[in-house]
């Protein structure tokens, strides 16, 4: 009797268990999914949702229109069209013209092989206006909402060691590129443009889409620059941030010319008397 009252009672206690676990995985599946952080919909305030909403209104895509007739049609043609030498930017999208337009590689001065960073020749107003125009010759990348704080600065070394470093140095202080281009500095870039050059590929820079790089490895990327732009020295002077070889090379220099140095000393009192006496 008491062999079948236990194991009556353990019966009881693995249904009751059963039960209850069938029940909590309903309640799962009828519960709604947490949304993405990373979802589609910038932050309020942010300068994506700031410049989502400018597209949206035709008075700033009409004001943009006018200046983009006075400055870049030139280049770029009627409609965004392109002319012989200068691309189409139909299809650019908001990312692509905000890039260019915040870090003063447009307008151009003068035509050139690369169009170099220098300060926007146009006003935070007027780039939203234009970046509003331009996004809507066609559909393409918008403006990311970079979060560097929701990113993991391990992965995003190691992104970046992975597919940035080789082109802009593992310290971000730029390198050389073939056909007498280079690849720039990453220590004054903003976070949005940091963000921004990923998703448009400017130059000879591929384009890594969120199929290639989550907005959340694109967060963490970013965070790792910004590192890099004020990072921790525990072994002393930065020395250009280039790296072991001027480190090396200061080694050489300080150390073994500093060993010369106390040689000489060293035997300076023999080479005198060696001299007084001939």
């Amino acid at each position: 009797m008491k062999v079948r009252a236990t194991l009556a009672a353990t019966l009881l206690v693995i249904g009751a268990t059963l039960a209850l676990a069938i029940a909590a995985g309903q309640a799962d599946a009828g519960e709604s999914p947490v949304p993405d952080p990373a979802g589609s919909t910038p932050r309020p305030g942010s300068a994506a949702a700031v410049q989502l909403e400018a597209n949206r209104d035709p008075a700033v895509v009409a004001a943009g229109e006018q200046l983009y007739l006075t400055g870049c049609v030139s280049c770029h043609g009627v409609g965004g069209k392109g002319t012989p030498g200068y691309p189409s930017l139909v299809g650019v999208g908001a990312a692509s013209a905000d890039f260019f337009l915040r870090t003063g590689r447009m307008p151009l001065a003068a035509p050139a092989p690369q169009a170099p960073a220098k300060p926007p020749a146009y006003t935070d107003e007027q780039i939203i206006q234009l970046v509003a125009y331009v996004a809507s010759l066609g559909d393409g990348p918008p403006v990311p909402d970079i979060r560097p704080e929701r990113g993991d600065l391990t992965e995003g070394a190691q992104l970046y060691l992975a597919n940035c470093a080789a082109c802009h140095n593992s310290t971000g202080i730029g390198g050389a590129l073939s056909h007498g281009n280079q690849a720039p500095p990453l220590l004054n870039v903003a976070p949005t443009q940091i963000g921004e050059a990923p998703r448009v590929g400017p130059g000879q820079m591929p384009v890594f889409g969120p199929d290639t790089l989550s907005d959340e490895q694109l967060d963490s990327i970013v965070r790792y620059v910004l590192y890099l732009q004020d990072p921790e020295h525990p072994g002393g002077l930065r020395i250009g941030s280039a790296g072991p070889v001027p480190e090396g090379l200061v080694a050489w220099l300080v150390g073994l010319g500093g060993l010369v140095l106390i040689a000489r000393w060293i035997t300076r009192e023999r080479r005198e008397h060696r001299r007084a006496h001939g």
